[in-house]
């Protein structure tokens, strides 16, 4: 799944520094992810993942990090194993 987001990272981020270069755990927002780009970021990912991201989940600390955002998609899928 790490894989995956850090393509779409790549993809939508606009980070200025290398994926290849930021931990799993690094706060994106300090490396310079940007709000429209962490929109851009939620629907690469809705789409890959086959997800759709509820209100309760739309904040900052969802793409926190790569793991923060590995750790919200494996809720979000879980919620749907429940309902």
């Amino acid at each position: 799944m790490n894989t995956t987001i850090r393509e779409l990272l790549a993809k939508f981020g606009k980070l200025p520094v290398s994926v290849d270069q930021v931990a799993d755990d690094a706060d994106l927002y300090a490396v310079g992810l940007s709000s429209f780009a962490s929109v851009q970021l939620m629907l690469g990912i809705e789409e890959a993942f086959d997800i759709e991201f509820p209100d309760n989940l739309l904040n900052r600390k969802s793409f926190a990090s790569i793991a923060a955002i590995a750790k919200t998609v494996d809720q979000i899928k879980d919620s749907r194993k429940v309902a």
